[in-house]
């Protein structure tokens, strides 16, 4: 996806093929700023760190700057493979790789889903074989699962009958720890489509999308591949695993609608209201970005205060 020609180098970026919850709204990154506030408050400093892991055009980079509060100063870094976005706010730093020590937070929003994983498939003989893919998309059966991947599904993913699937996710729970390491102190967040040991789905999430619409996951580069992220396997101590719409909430994110009264005392500021509660209501909606899953690691921080504040204005 990120060779020549590939699907996350071309000239109108992931947003030009579907909508993370970034496009969706300015609410939310209105939200993450206000996380960030209070990352800053607990680290007991005016100067904090922000770093956008899968940073894509920087659309949540710019957003957090224009929304953060005033006397708090940024220091924020995009990391992502693509080059350096034209006409990016100068004071975003741009590289391939996290930076190392810095405090403050540290947010990964569709990023570990596209971590490549192995797939895991039981046969008809009960034996759990990797799933070869050749480059058209087609399948073969591989050698059985063995070593460090076996016990990460014996632990994690235990198979569940011949032709169920499990998606090995080893390399994400060591890509989450090895961004998670980078942060001297302050918060690590992963928002990402999500499931638990308890509802793993049987037979796998592999997937590509392009243009708007699921597609097979043709391994060629012109599209998405994704598959969602076993987030309880990544989550390291202390961690906090909750759905996008109960975090949203304690950030004050909410698609209640606001008062008739308004729209006879002040029309405008209620079809401006009307209008943030609707996209609130789509970044929490049940079914769809709301069911989402936020993986939130305190480092640094201590115990008492919990991983996600309430952060409401």
């Amino acid at each position: 996806m990120y060779g020549p020609g590939g699907f996350y180098l071309r000239p109108e970026g992931p947003a030009g093929h579907f909508r993370t919850s970034v496009h969706a709204s300015p609410l939310f990154a209105a939200a993450v700023a206000r996380l960030l506030a209070d990352t800053a408050e607990r680290l007991g400093t005016d100067e904090v760190a922000f770093v956008d892991i899968g940073a894509g055009r920087g659309e949540l980079l710019s957003g957090i700057l224009a929304a953060v509060p005033d006397g708090l100063a940024v220091r924020p870094y995009g990391v992502e493979r693509a080059p350096r976005p034209a006409g990016l706010d100068p004071r975003i730093a741009w590289g391939t790789e996290p930076p190392a020590g810095v405090s403050g937070l540290l947010f990964a929003n569709e990023w570990l889903d596209n971590v490549p994983v192995d797939i895991a498939e039981t046969g008809p003989d009960g034996v759990v074989r990797y799933v070869l893919v050749r480059p058209d998309g087609s399948e073969e059966p591989g050698d059985p699962v063995e070593g460090p991947d076996a016990e990460w599904l014996a632990r994690w993913w235990p198979p569940a009958g011949p032709g169920t699937r499990a998606e090995i996710g080893r390399p994400r729970d060591e890509a989450w720890a090895a961004a998670v390491a980078t942060l001297e102190r302050g918060l690590a967040v992963a928002v990402d489509y999500a499931h638990v040991r308890g509802a793993r789905p049987p037979f796998g999430t592999l997937t590509g999308f392009r243009a708007g619409r699921e597609v097979p996951p043709v391994p060629d580069g012109s599209s998405d591949l994704t598959a969602h992220v076993a987030l309880d396997a990544c989550a390291l101590p202390g961690a906090e695993l909750l759905s996008q719409r109960e975090a949203l909430h304690r950030l004050g994110v909410s698609g209640a609608r606001p008062p008739l009264s308004l729209a006879t005392t002040d029309p405008a500021a209620y079809v401006r209201a009307l209008a943030a509660a609707g996209e609130a209501a789509e970044l929490t909606a049940r079914g769809g970005l709301g069911d989402f899953g936020w993986l939130v690691q305190p480092v640094g921080l201590g115990g008492t205060s919990g991983a996600l504040r309430d952060c409401r204005p």
